[in-house]
């Protein structure tokens, strides 16, 4: 991956120099030949197999600018859309409720990084009683997934007191999540199987997916776990310390969405 980046950078550094000096005079022979295309990729290879390091400080500059757009791009979109990912009715929430910092999670349950990820959610609520948790369903990696999911949205409007446990041993759970394996650990919660079922049917649980995969997208998020603490996106698994560091950070905004 890192080679194909940086020959796409090699290759955007020659055709830069080859549209900035084509047809133009060489600087060393301004009052004779000009140079033709050809001899400008000459020069420019030659330039770059002799300094290599060029690639890297530009790949690393373009990598820092679109990092930083896409920054700024996502402050806007948390700011505009506060409340949907913040405070969705749809969402469950874990650790406290009324925490005044808070941490949302797009996941999945069929996510393998999710399910190594539950024990950071677990030791971030056990290290932090002021931390408001949210889980927001983002099922994306299949029709099983989506399945999966429908049973949870389900359950937790039923059950919500306990959708924690739904949610820690659905996703704490061996093999790939489903319907069956998730209308299962419903039933020993203690679910009504038949008021279970039509829940399931409820058109605003499909809604409230389409509303977050345009958030999700809104925000670059293309894979799980996805993390939004205070006025930051935090993509992938990175674990317990990185995540706590952003909620500290998050704390000392002033504001629990800071």
């Amino acid at each position: 991956m890192k080679k194909s980046i940086l020959l796409g950078t090699a290759g955007a550094v020659a055709i830069l120099a080859v549209g900035l000096f084509a047809g133009r005079p060489a600087p060393a022979l301004a009052q004779e030949t000009p140079m033709d295309r050809k001899q400008v990729e000459t020069i420019v290879r030659d330039y770059l197999l002799a300094n290599p390091e060029l690639l890297l400080e530009v790949q690393e500059a373009l990598e820092a600018k679109q990092k930083e757009a896409q920054r700024l791009a996502s402050l806007g979109v948390i700011k505009e859309a506060k409340a949907e990912i913040f405070n969705s009715e749809f969402d469950g929430v874990v650790g406290n409720p009324d925490g005044k910092v808070t941490i949302v999670e797009f996941y999945d349950y069929n996510c393998g990084y999710c399910k190594r990820a539950i024990e950071d959610m677990h030791a971030l609520i056990k290290a932090d009683p002021d931390l408001r948790f949210v889980l927001k369903e983002f099922p994306i990696l299949g029709p099983d997934s989506q399945k999966a999911h429908t049973v949870s949205m389900a359950f937790r409007k039923m059950m919500p007191e306990k959708y924690r446990e739904f949610h820690d041993q659905l996703l704490g759970g061996q093999g790939r999540a489903g319907e069956a394996s998730a209308i299962k650990i419903a039933l020993a919660l203690g679910a009504d199987e038949k008021k279970l079922r039509e829940e399931m049917q409820d058109p605003a649980i499909a809604e409230a997916f389409a509303s977050t995969y345009e958030l999700a997208n809104k925000l670059a998020i293309t894979g799980t776990p996805s993390y939004v603490v205070g006025n930051e996106v935090v993509f992938g698994a990175l674990g317990q310390e990185v995540l706590a560091e952003k909620i500290s950070a998050a704390k000392n905004c002033g504001e629990a969405t800071c």
